[in-house]
């Protein structure tokens, strides 16, 4: 689908909760400054836990963020969905969109989210109920089930609030969500299927579960006696990524309901492009094609040569084989461009927020557009030689972004890019 053929889309609000800050400035500001947010895990005690570091949103609270459509509930919202619930506001409050009645239908919402994250202690309380009874016993300090199901339960607290009774999606697509669901709120205003969609991703994987489970992978870093230089992307000493928790949401709006309204916009989503690698389920694409694939149907999609693009938002897990892999993708995809390219990681300071990764980094990349600057990727000390692009090292850099392209590739094989443009009136 080239350019002309489908409705422009164009960047109205945004909204990022993140172990950097709990707002939007305060987020960009530290990615800006080279911050890390990593710490000691406060989350649950880690003491005994191979990995005890990770990014927790700093001082979040949700009491800003209540509202009383969420009388009676709002204890009872996982922290995942809250973190959602902050995000959608700050993004909606900067586009200055109300929904009237009219409107309802065409104003939708499209989430990257984690379907169901269920503690170590809540599931032994379970099963002592259910085999300790007969008939087995419901849990009584548990009475809203449905509550802890993140992908029900932010779509109709966001829903309900501000009247988005439009298209509906949730991407659990895991590290690719984020992406995928703002690739699907393009589609969704293109189509003409609506002329407003909130989209973007939450998550908090904080967790027990996750935290043992990445870590039997190998998956994790183990500095946990220096977390804030733990995250170190494409630097030859990575040893493994940095969970996280956060989230990033983005108010797409159709080009001429921006207009009519007066709207301030900030950049334009031009173009979205995913694909599979069919490989095992935890490799990486070790030819680079697959995600080049991505990055390649992204750009032909926005009506972009790969030379019109300034800055990759990369993925940069800061693991050994995904650093290599996007390298890789990256020079397929652009060629000789490649080394024009400024690349960074932002997860170098934000750690790896899985459903949520893709949407705050999408949130970096309009910013890196409107202030004209690219954000570091920090802890980079030694070079890999077999990583051997420019990666904006340690230092954010001033420079012209015209087009951004920003990628997301997951455990599972989904592999999506989306692209960013300053916004051309003609």
């Amino acid at each position: 689908m080239s350019r002309g053929q489908h409705r422009r889309v164009v960047i109205t609000g945004l909204g990022a909760v993140s172990p950097l800050g709990p707002d939007l400035e305060g987020t960009w500001a530290s990615a800006l400054a080279g911050q890390s947010g990593i710490r000691r895990i406060t989350l649950f005690d880690p003491e005994h836990w191979p990995v005890q570091i990770a990014g927790e949103v700093p001082g979040f609270d949700f009491t800003p963020y209540d509202h009383p459509v969420y009388a009676g509930i709002a204890s009872l919202l996982p922290r995942m969905v809250q973190l959602g619930i902050a995000a959608a506001k700050i993004a909606i409050d900067d586009s200055g969109l109300q929904i009237d009645e009219a409107q309802v239908h065409r104003a939708g919402i499209s989430l990257g989210a984690l379907s169901d994250m269920t503690d170590l202690a809540e599931m032994t309380r379970w099963r002592r109920l259910i085999t300790e009874n007969d008939p087995p016993q419901y849990a009584p300090f548990d009475t809203r089930r449905e509550m802890r199901l993140p992908q029900i339960c932010a779509a109709k607290t966001i829903a309900d609030r501000w009247r988005y009774g439009g298209p509906c999606f949730t991407v659990s697509t895991s590290c690719a969500a984020g992406t995928q669901a703002v690739g699907a709120g393009l589609r969704a205003i293109q189509r003409g299927d609506a002329d407003v969609m909130l989209a973007g991703g939450f998550d908090s994987m904080v967790h027990e579960i996750a935290i043992v489970c990445f870590a039997l992978l190998g998956a994790l870093s183990t500095r946990n006696d220096d977390p804030q230089h733990a995250s170190r992307p494409f630097d030859k000493g990575r040893d493994g990524f940095i969970i996280a928790e956060g989230a990033g949401m983005l108010v797409l709006e159709e080009l001429e309901h921006a207009r009519r309204r007066g709207a301030t916009i900030h950049a334009e989503l031009a173009g979205y492009g995913s694909s599979l690698t069919t490989e095992h389920i935890t490799d990486t694409s070790k030819d680079g094609s697959h995600p080049a694939r991505a990055m390649t149907v992204a750009m032909q999609d926005a009506g972009l040569d790969p030379s019109e693009v300034g800055y990759v938002n990369a993925h940069g897990t800061s693991t050994r084989a995904n650093d290599l892999s996007e390298s890789i993708a990256i020079r397929r995809a652009f060629g000789s461009h490649a080394d024009r390219l400024a690349v960074s990681s932002t997860k170098s300071m934000t750690g790896h927020l899985v459903h949520a990764a893709g949407a705050l980094e999408a949130v970096f990349s309009v910013l890196a557009i409107r202030d004209r600057i690219a954000p570091p990727t920090t802890n980079y000390e030694q070079p890999d030689p077999a990583c051997d692009l420019d990666y904006v090292p340690n230092e954010a850099r001033e420079m012209p972004i015209d087009a951004v392209l920003s990628n997301s590739f997951a455990f599972g094989g989904n592999n999506a890019s989306v692209v960013f443009r300053r916004f051309d009136s003609g």
